[in-house]
């Protein structure tokens, strides 16, 4: 996918309706990146003349995204596509919708679409017969625009059902550019050169190497699993990532308490800012205002971290010294691992109308165009918003979002975060609380594995 970046770089596609450059993905497609292909029949709809027009049909949309300016960007991005093609699309975001999709479902009044944030749920829907597969033409359009390892998860029993529509990076560690070069430190590019560096800055007698906490009420210990789901990946490899996450290989497997004991060998006293007195005290939340203040060198969290850091803080700005920016969270077998979480379109009916609209959601114009319209609403601030699609043009993204676009496009494995794909006794439940017993020193990571073992589902 690299090559296919910088060539997007230096040849911005428009933003209007523009059929979006067709390129390969980074696991092995036969299409050739220099090539841009005709599209075939059905695809990109809306996209240029001869489009089918749908008469004015109405296609429903929900999903738990309810912030306004994720309302309204999706709103104004599906609206001004549809009326291109005479379809009136609606989407209701909702806050209460794992409840109540599985109660429209089972009344027989689901909506024509929804957005998906766990694909376990999707399965499961898909499974029970509630799902409807996409059609060949849809499937061609998320090969298009989607590299396999984003697509892996709406797919369910070798049948794609799901189409990746919001995309969450997890594999990023914030610092401050300035304090690195006050302090002379430069960014590690292998796994072996972080530890190092940490090792480096406990030596140097500054600030702390790491802001960790992973207080968050009842889900206390989620921030664990997301740095033990990146220690798989990189000491292990995507294989036994998904051995892992499948149960075909037991919780407790050796490798997996490695990576385990990897994260808590990190978590020392030495190593560790937590502003609440503890790791486990100290809200997830809580480490953006210490970093700024210079208690902390580094904070491995997701791309959506951005909006908890302090009001008024700057990003990627080499002009400020205060500014804060992201590297990539370092690998070791030089695979370029990234973690991540999102949302999935999954349609309900097989309506032309429907699979339209599923279509266009594949595409990277519809990425692309919300980008700019969830931007927009912001007055320009940080969108929150990030997408994988290949093919948009990266000048819609804020500087500090375009670098995670580059991370995603030169990552060579992409996995979903593990907990929300596993059992919820044990992704939202064991694997939360054994964490946190171990972070807080009452077991080993043999016996939190143990623990958590037991209580997967038979």
């Amino acid at each position: 996918m690299k090559k296919r970046w910088l060539k997007l770089a230096a040849v911005p596609v428009a933003l209007s309706l523009v059929a979006a450059a067709c390129g390969d993905d980074d696991e092995g497609t036969d299409s050739d990146p220099e090539t841009t292909e005709a599209p075939a029949e059905g695809e990109g709809e809306g996209e240029g003349e001869g489009a089918e027009d749908f008469g004015g049909e109405t296609v429903t949309i929900t999903g738990p995204e309810r912030d306004d300016p994720s309302i309204a960007s999706i709103n104004d991005t599906l609206g001004a596509w549809g009326e291109t093609v005479g379809i009136n699309v609606e989407y209701t975001g909702d806050a209460d919708w794992e409840a109540n999709i599985n109660t429209q479902v089972e009344g027989g009044n689901p909506p024509d679409i929804s957005f998906f944030p766990q694909p376990g749920k999707l399965a499961d829907f898909a499974r029970d017969g509630n799902l409807v597969p996409l059609t060949d033409e849809v499937n061609a359009t998320v090969d298009e625009f989607w590299a396999d390892g984003f697509q892996l998860y709406g797919n369910v029993d070798d049948v794609q059902y799901g189409i990746p529509a919001k995309t969450d990076l997890k594999s990023l560690v914030w610092y401050q550019p300035q304090a690195f070069a006050d302090a002379g430190y430069e960014v590690p590019q292998t796994f072996d050169e972080f530890t190092a560096l940490v090792d480096q800055m406990v030596a140097d007698g500054g600030p702390k190497p790491l802001c960790v906490g992973i207080e968050s009420g009842q889900a206390t210990g989620w921030t664990f699993t997301d740095w033990v789901e990146d220690m798989v990946l990189r000491q292990h490899g995507a294989d036994v990532y998904d051995q892992w996450v499948n149960h075909e290989i037991p919780f407790d497997d050796p490798q997996i308490v490695e990576s385990m004991q990897t994260v808590n060998n990190l978590w020392t006293e030495d190593n560790v800012f937590a502003a609440g007195g503890s790791i486990s005290a100290t809200n997830f939340a809580d480490n953006g205002q210490p970093l700024v203040d210079g208690q902390c060198f580094m904070h491995r969290q997701a791309n959506f971290f951005a909006g908890l850091f302090p009001e008024g803080t700057t990003f990627a700005d080499p002009d400020d010294p205060t500014a804060v920016d992201v590297f990539y969270f370092p690998d070791i077998n030089g695979d370029r691992p990234v973690l991540t979480a999102g949302i999935f379109a999954a349609a309900f009916n097989e309506d032309p109308a429907t699979m339209a609209v599923m279509d266009y959601i594949a595409t990277a114009d519809y990425a692309e165009t919300r980008q700019a319209n969830q931007t927009a609403f912001l007055d320009g601030a940080l969108s929150g918003y990030l997408s994988a699609a290949q093919g948009q043009d990266p000048s819609v993204y804020q500087p500090l979002e375009q670098s995670f676009l580059e991370i995603l496009d030169s990552s060579e494995i992409a996995r979903f975060d593990g907990s929300d794909l596993m059992p919820a006794d044990v992704g939202a439940g064991t694997f939360w609380s054994e964490g946190t017993s171990l972070v807080n020193g009452d077991v080993t990571a043999e016996e939190a594995a143990s623990v958590i073992e037991a209580s997967w589902p038979e």
